[in-house]
């Protein structure tokens, strides 16, 4: 799995996880005034909700939510060209050997992704040293002399053995195991008065009869994963505090006088020490550091006692669950620049184990704006693989995708199927309407002027945000046909209803324009291409390009894509010149194009598409030191 994803992942997981402790801290307080049994249930829960977040995320089908540098000013050119009765072919790149590449360094994202795993590493190398140090412990004790064990077990409703065994002198009384569970008692404890020594073992069988061994194996997990966020950590110690003080409610609900048992937790807090190597593995009677809490609790006759039974889990599991799964099924719409992924094969398995296209269609995405139209068609035909299971429109929407591509590739013959297979399973649906438009653009380019008009009078009625457009192309087809009256009325038309002061405006007054150059109307035709140049006039940033100066050894091109034609200028004959202005890094990338004269049909995007994959050896000033410069760009687009 690459970067990208893998930063997608562990970020969904940090900000669920974090809304998951939240609300169950939230829940704790509302729960203030029930038992201690009952607040660990919560922080329990919580924490094997968020371990078990990264796997719901990865099963569970995807809910998705919805300044220029100074310097010079260089001038470059490119042209594009076709030919009016044929498909566009590509041009033929200037390629010259590119300028010497950078040094590596780590994103943002890698930095953070190395940090978050070396702190889960450590965490996670310190609890399997904490459980090797048990292991040989257990291994090397003694059992422990003398003990009415087994009755205390049966006081506590304890049906399976539990091995009591003999540590050193001075050590914290534990609790471990998960399967064949062991009390570790020191050795000194033989000299224990006997009430001490059955409130201790009360104490350890209580962490026994409620599997607290395994539960906290569960709160640890999830605080490795979490080991950044400070809420996981009060969390941590939220359970600790509650899941010591239901084991000190369950002695008592035995008839345990509490004074009696706060003197004996006093004394063997001062005396015994919990061993650090042991700390992460087995559950220790007693910390100094919660010591005055539970004391308090202890001696306190108000406190609510009562345990959690079996309802009151069953009833948080099926909550956890219950929340968590659509939780964890949501997917984060990445709003960033897509990511190129490191693996394709390893992206797809990723996508098509969490049942998530997105993982696939973003990645495309930027495969298709740095050209590489190969890889982006293996991802696009796998994503459709997913859209397939899901609803028609899903699968409708990726069949489209697949023929962008296509037409990206200058391969409209193949977008023709493509489109025409999208509109089977979308019908009258809006998403229709794009592959509606392209198919009346392929018939109009074949002269099938009534089944192109056909076809564009349906985009219009699958999405009324195209009619203006639809109604330009009917007006085209139209006058292709001779009939000169209808095309007139339908730019009129078109113009009535296109938003004012955009480039789809701007398009149509250009083809109005041709159409009046070609009845003779000069002065309509100068009129209307003047009003369509002012509205991309208006619609150019601007921007302040300094003059050519002496001090600095401008960029030189290195490698150099030409723009493509699309199928629609070429099919409406139409023609131009975009100018583009930019920057050129210090690293000779293309960065911060923006267009100073723009042209219609999709020509100034495959202009800006094209340019982004220049590579430049880039400017020096005197020092001979690489600095970022403004470069402008004239794109012609001319048809043969």
């Amino acid at each position: 799995m690459n970067e990208a994803l893998w930063f997608a992942l562990l970020a969904g997981f940090a900000l669920k996880s974090t809304l998951v402790l939240g609300a169950a801290w939230l829940v704790t307080l509302a729960l203030r005034r029930r038992s201690a049994a009952a607040r660990h249930l919560i922080w329990t829960a919580a924490t094997a909700a968020v371990l078990a977040l990264p796997f719901f995320s990865l099963s569970l089908p995807a809910l998705r939510v919805p300044s220029f540098a100074q310097g010079v000013a260089v001038l470059f050119e490119a042209q594009a060209t076709a030919h009016t009765e044929t498909s566009p072919a590509n041009s033929r790149a200037l390629v010259v050997p590119a300028a010497p590449s950078q040094p590596w360094r780590p994103t943002w994202r890698q930095s953070t992704l190395l940090v978050w795993a070396i702190g889960a590493t450590a965490l996670v190398l310190h609890m399997l040293l904490a459980f090797a140090g048990l292991f040989r412990a257990r291994r090397s004790a003694r059992p422990f002399p003398g003990s009415d064990l087994a009755s205390l077990a049966r006081d506590l409703r304890i049906q399976h053995p539990v091995t009591l065994l003999e540590t050193a002198a001075g050590s914290m009384p534990m609790t471990c195991g998960f399967f064949k569970p062991s009390i570790l008692m020191p050795a000194d404890a033989e000299n224990w008065t006997e009430e001490r020594r059955r409130m201790v073992l009360l104490h350890e069988l209580a962490h026994v009869q409620r599997g607290d061994a395994a539960t906290q194996l569960i709160a640890r997990l999830a605080l490795t994963l979490n080991w950044w966020n400070p809420l996981a950590w009060f969390a941590w110690r939220e359970f600790l505090k509650e899941r010591e003080r239901a084991a000190d409610d369950l002695v008592l609900s035995t008839g345990a006088r509490a004074s009696d048992y706060a003197t004996h937790l006093l004394d063997v807090a001062r005396g015994m020490r919990t061993s650090p190597v042991f700390a992460g593995a087995a559950v220790a009677m007693a910390r100094r550091s919660e010591l005055e809490g539970r004391l308090i609790a202890i001696l306190d006759s108000h406190v609510n006692r009562k345990p959690a039974g079996r309802a009151s889990v069953v009833a948080a599991i099926a909550v956890a669950l219950a929340l968590i799964a659509p939780f964890a099924a949501v997917r984060a719409q990445d709003q960033t620049t897509p990511t190129i992924p490191s693996d394709i094969d390893a992206t797809i398995r990723a996508a098509i184990a969490q049942n998530n296209y997105d993982m696939l269609d973003k990645p495309a995405e930027a495969l298709e704006s740095a050209r590489q139209f190969d890889s982006a068609k293996k991802l696009l035909d796998a994503a459709l693989i997913i859209r397939q299971k899901q609803s028609g429109v899903a699968y409708g929407v990726g069949l489209i995708n697949s023929a962008d591509l296509e037409k990206k590739r200058n391969q409209p013959k193949q977008a023709v199927p493509l489109y025409a297979q999208a509109i089977q399973v979308l019908g009258d649906k809006p998403e229709a309407a794009a592959a509606l438009m392209f198919l009346g653009i392929d018939q109009l380019g074949k002269k099938e002027y009534v089944q192109a008009i056909d076809y564009f009078n349906k985009a219009q009625t699958a999405d009324s945000h195209r009619a203006a457009m639809a109604q330009m192309w009917t007006a085209l087809a139209h006058q292709r046909e001779a009939k000169f009256a209808e095309a007139d009325s339908l730019y009129r038309s078109a113009l009535a209803i296109a938003e004012a002061n955009t480039d789809q405006e701007a398009t149509i007054m250009e083809m109005y324009s041709r159409f009046f150059t070609e009845q003779g109307r000069g002065d309509e035709a100068k009129n209307m291409t003047f009003a369509a140049g002012e509205i991309r006039r208006k619609a150019v940033r601007a921007s302040n390009v300094a003059k050519v100066s002496d001090a600095v050894t401008p960029p030189k091109l290195a490698s150099k894509v030409e723009p493509a034609y699309t199928e629609e200028a070429r099919v409406a004959k139409y023609e131009g010149r975009a100018v583009l202005f930019l920057e050129v890094g210090a690293d000779g990338i293309v960065r911060n194009i923006q267009v100073a004269r723009a042209l219609g049909f999709g020509l100034t995007q495959n202009a800006i598409a094209a340019v982004q994959q220049w590579r430049f050896q880039p400017a020096a000033n005197k020092a001979g030191e690489s600095i970022a410069v403004q470069a402008t760009v004239e794109v012609n687009f001319r048809l043969l």
